[in-house]
């Protein structure tokens, strides 16, 4: 299905991105996509430098008669978010994206497709290697790391850029132009706990939820959509009350920036009682597609006859665990007042694992205000202590301030109502973007964020509009000779 791609209008840019998607490129493990953007540099005669965290510099003189426009950063990151559905056989340490055509929209068979951010990735790959496109001084910065704590972002130091303005190609709505953000922090507790010999005369299951949708942690957490880690605990705590449930261990989740699609336990259940707790999830599985009906229409509820266990959580740590990730704060804590429909603090509860006498329990926190974002990290950390974990703090980046009134974004809002007669909408959003970030180095640059419409990022849903890129590169092309 390449080929389909490749054959995409533009044509350069979806060829870019099919030679990108064919290299493995998770986060903290892109040394072969450094590698590919190096030698893709090099190959071009374009000066190309790596920094000491593995970030690549590009940059390229300016167009004939544009040599004394400002300097213009295109950025984006070259990671992607590794996740497939559970029936998917891939391997994303060596496989190549399996891309697909379907109507108006590119979408990948069963995982991630990579378009956030590689699409960005493949519009400044365009740009560098074209003679033919007008643009002014250049400067291209491929991240690495962005998605599992902006690493890249953050290590990149001062002094190496010299631009005016930066155009991070990041905004997954082709409506938006993105002029701030949400800064974020890690919470995660760790520790050990009892275990002692499964109860004779009980009967094991498999328990858990699968199907759900999923996506962004940050900026689809508004959406109302399931967490697997929280509604698989609401049928432990039930099966424990009523039933005399015991759970052996627990899995929910794989990335902080990814809402839970799964989550599984092993559960026992008095032999007596089996019956009638399989009843119990069938009823639960009626009450839960009904509630999310509209969010998760695919949730499905897993309870299925298994080897019994020999050992589950002691008593009092199953207790504490079960009313922890109750209680541990999940999605919107508190919207924006100054900005329409903008979250201003949330939380992931975005992995779950307890198993063999220890469990690690795992938040993105997420706000544009650092104090509240810090408090609401307080909370959930003196939550999360309940249990006895050690919890610590990590990969603790800022958010990125509007600057409505600067003259990129009014140059860029006066070329998007002039090209498509319509006003873009101007806003910031609750995910993290380089920007704030690199800013902190290059307090002077003014940045603005934009893209195509991507859905389903973060998600093997993932998918971008064919229609929107070429809107979305018109809009590019044209701010690059008007800048």
């Amino acid at each position: 299905m390449s080929n389909t791609v490749r054959n995409l209008e533009p044509k350069q840019v979806w060829n870019h991105f099919a030679d990108l998607n064919a290299v493995p490129r998770p986060s903290k493990k892109e040394e072969r996509v450094i590698q590919f953007i190096v030698d893709f540099g090099k190959k071009l005669g374009l000066p190309t430098k790596v920094d000491t965290v593995g970030n690549v510099i590009i940059k390229k003189p300016a167009s004939k008669g544009l040599e004394k426009k400002p300097v213009v950063l295109l950025q984006s990151h070259l990671d992607m978010v590794h996740q497939k559905n559970a029936d998917t056989k891939f391997d994303f340490d060596k496989e190549g994206i399996r891309m697909k055509v379907e109507g108006d929209w590119v979408k990948a068979e069963g995982t991630t497709l990579g378009a956030d951010n590689g699409i960005g990735v493949a519009s400044i790959m365009t740009i560098l290697a074209s003679d033919a496109i007008q643009h002014p001084p250049l400067e291209a910065l491929f991240t690495i790391d962005e998605e599992t704590g902006l690493t890249g972002a953050k290590g990149l130091k001062g002094g190496l850029l010299t631009a005016d303005y930066m155009l991070n190609l990041d905004t997954e709505d082709d409506q938006e132009l993105t002029i701030g953000c949400a800064g974020g922090i890690d919470v995660t507790g760790t520790g050990k706990y009892r275990q002692e010999a499964t109860p004779a005369d009980h009967k094991a299951f498999r328990l858990g939820v699968k199907g759900l949708t999923g996506g962004h942690s940050g900026t689809e957490i508004h959406l109302g959509r399931g967490n697997a880690n929280k509604l698989t605990n609401r049928l432990l705590s039930a099966g424990a009350a009523q039933f005399g449930l015991r759970v052996a261990n627990l899995d929910g989740g794989s990335l902080r920036n990814a809402i839970p699609r799964e989550c599984f336990a092993e559960v026992v259940v008095p032999s007596a009682k089996a019956t009638a707790f399989q009843a119990f999830i069938k009823k639960e599985t009626v009450a839960l597609k009904t509630e999310y009906r509209t969010t998760d229409p695919e949730l499905e509820l897993v309870c299925e006859a298994t080897k019994t266990p020999g050992q589950v959580m002691a008593k009092p740590f199953q207790k504490k665990l079960i009313a922890v990730l109750y209680a541990c704060p999940n999605g919107i804590h508190r919207m924006s007042p100054d900005i329409k429909d903008l979250v201003q603090t949330s939380n992931n509860l975005s992995k779950v694992l307890v198993k063999d006498g220890q469990f690690n329990i795992q938040c993105l926190t997420r706000g544009s205000v650092d104090t509240e974002k810090y408090d609401h990290a307080n909370a959930i950390k003196a939550t999360l202590e309940l249990t006895g974990a050690k919890v610590k703090f990590g990969n603790d980046y800022p958010g990125w301030a509007p600057m409505p009134e600067s003259r990129l974004v009014k140059l860029m809002s006066g070329i998007y109502e002039e090209m498509f007669q319509s006003k873009p909408h101007v806003n910031a959003c609750h995910a993290g973007l380089e920007c704030g970030i690199v800013g902190t180095n290059y307090p002077k640059m003014q940045m603005i964020s934009f893209g195509p419409n991507i859905r389903g990022p973060h998600s093997p849903d993932e998918k971008v509009q064919i229609s929107s890129v070429q809107k979305y590169w018109g809009f590019l092309l044209r701010a690059l000779t008007e800048i």
